[in-house]
């Protein structure tokens, strides 16, 4: 709890020092999607409210488009183009990368991510998505002259791909106005990684090691 609490205050601190220095509010707001896993609830001597204790937590940190209107994906050559703003792959968010902050050992289509930070791109294709999680090192603020880390994925390459894993992909019965990374289906397991946009619903399972 107070791991989140700090997490949460300096995120707001962080946010509202943006808000001041840019005179307005963000276009793409920071996100982020957590969960805890490998934990067990005890009760305390002395309390009567149980306390999840020992867990690892695993974070996806990320901007958060609004959808404002746009047609986000296009349709044949152009598929991704308004996203894509002349990348290879998607970011999948905003601005800096899209990263996977990772406590626990977990498997991703059969290869295994030890605790650390990793990037998280889409290969955007029509009716197939590829998740590909990379250790480009990343650029928290724009450089152009700096080629060794990446601005979202502009300048991205394979070269640091970790694992690469189909994504499934689904319709919402309803349109998410911002990009929404979430983390579903959990259990002491694994679970998924789930993005959402518009009505679109894309997925990729993991399990906890």
């Amino acid at each position: 709890m107070t791991r989140r609490l700090i997490a949460t205050a300096a995120m707001t601190v962080a946010l509202g020092a943006f808000v001041l220095a840019q005179g307005r509010r963000p276009a793409s707001p920071p996100g982020t999607a957590s969960t805890q896993v490998g934990g067990h609830y005890t009760t305390p001597p002395g309390s009567d409210e149980p306390v999840y204790q020992g867990g690892k937590w695993i974070d996806v940190t990320y901007s958060r488009p609004i959808k404002r209107g746009r047609e986000l994906w296009g349709r044949g050559a152009d598929y991704g183009k308004t996203l894509l703003l002349g990348a290879p792959v998607w970011r999948a968010g905003a601005n800096v990368t899209t990263q996977l902050h990772t406590e626990a050992p977990i498997v991703i289509n059969g290869k295994r991510l030890e605790p650390g930070v990793y990037d998280l791109f889409i290969d955007l294709k029509p009716d197939h998505w590829t998740l590909i999680v990379s250790t480009w090192p990343v650029q928290t603020r724009y450089d152009p002259s700096n080629k060794e880390a990446l601005w979202g994925a502009f300048g991205y390459t394979p070269a640091h791909d970790v694992v690469r894993a189909p994504m499934t992909l689904g319709t919402l019965p309803f349109s998410m106005d911002e990009l929404t990374w979430a983390f579903t289906d959990m259990t002491a397991d694994g679970g998924k990684l789930t993005f959402m946009w518009d009505h679109t619903v894309a997925s990729v399972p993991f399990t906890v090691s």
